[in-house]
């Protein structure tokens, strides 16, 4: 009787110690987060992206309680970016900025990522190309760009805004169709993003830029480039002076790039909420509404399940451009 009362009693303190264990780990996992959260970013530093993801990291520092840092992965015309989130532990300390690009870039070839591959955590901008060009080059204004493009041989002008087949790219090629060119008549340069473009274009290496006119503004208010035309439905209020297409040229052309915030597939759903609560409140916040209009951002949110909604309709829309664009 005394061996099996010592067992029994063995046996029952192992248990209770592993009762407790596993109170403990499941309280660890729903202390979440623990550790600093890494933000990746697919394009590179200085643009719109990279600015959108710096300003919710910080905000969102404050509601996680954790340090948020951003990582710019940038290569393959977004895809090295986009697959880093992707491919990350699912655990909720590796999230990422992910852009119209993924919703393209599957059906160029280029991946086979695509929305399905992530979490969606929520939506936050969306914003129409703009065209940039040298403040002292010899483009005045739309018009006059429009018909040096006409007049020059195909692939004389050159210019960037992001990767091959990028947003900015496909932005660029609506308007060369709807003046009845070629989609390559004007040479694409591929870059990392805007801001890089930006930057060769003001030191004379680029005829033109097409990214949003945000991702302009720092080298147009320095006196260096120069913005000349939104592609979107009605003119920006923190650019009153920058006509849309349909102004500067009577074409009825618009187009958008957005991004949002994502994880990798499959993230825990106590670590889902955490974090879109984050966002959320970040999102509402006085400072990042200030962040949005001092840039001229187009703020856009879409939560969770909304999000994902969003990124299956543009997949589908940019898949039928894509096509069309292959056909010509």
């Amino acid at each position: 009787m005394a061996i099996n009362r010592r067992n029994f009693l063995a046996a029952t303190g192992a248990g209770a110690a592993m009762a407790a264990l596993g109170v403990r780990t499941s309280s660890a996992q729903a202390a979440y987060p623990n550790r600093p959260i890494t933000l990746v970013v697919p394009w590179g530093a200085g643009g719109g992206t990279d600015a959108t993801a710096r300003s919710i990291a910080a905000l969102m520092e404050k509601e996680l309680k954790q340090p948020v840092a951003v990582v710019n992965r940038t290569g393959g015309s977004g895809v090295v970016g986009h697959s880093a989130i992707a491919t990350a532990d699912p655990d909720g300390y590796t999230i990422g900025m992910v852009t119209v690009e993924i919703a393209m870039m599957h059906h160029q070839g280029l991946t086979q990522l695509s929305p399905a591959d992530y979490t969606p955590l929520a939506l936050l901008m969306s914003d129409p190309p703009a065209i940039h060009v040298k403040a002292d080059g010899p483009y005045k204004d739309l018009k006059t760009l429009a018909d040096a493009i006409k007049a020059a041989p195909p692939g004389k002008i050159k210019a960037s805004g992001t990767g091959q087949g990028g947003i900015w790219h496909i932005g660029l090629i609506g308007w060369l169709q709807a003046m009845g060119l070629k989609f390559d008549h004007v040479a694409w340069v591929p870059s990392n993003g805007s801001a890089p473009a930006m930057q060769d274009l003001a030191a004379g290496g680029l005829d033109l830029v097409c990214c949003s006119a945000p991702e302009g503004r720092a080298l147009a208010e320095a006196g260096k480039t120069k913005t000349i035309v939104l592609m979107s439905a009605s003119r920006n209020p923190v650019f009153p002076n920058v006509p849309t297409l349909k102004e500067a040229m009577g074409i009825d052309y618009t187009a958008g790039a957005w991004r949002g915030l994502a994880a990798p597939k499959n993230l825990p759903a106590n670590v889902t909420a955490a974090l879109l609560k984050a966002i959320d409140e970040s999102f509402k916040s006085k400072e990042f509404n200030e962040f949005a209009e001092s840039r001229g951002f187009g703020k856009l949110y879409y939560p969770g399940a909304e999000f994902a909604k969003f990124m299956d309709s543009e997949s589908k829309r940019m898949g039928e451009v894509i096509k069309a664009l292959q056909r010509a």
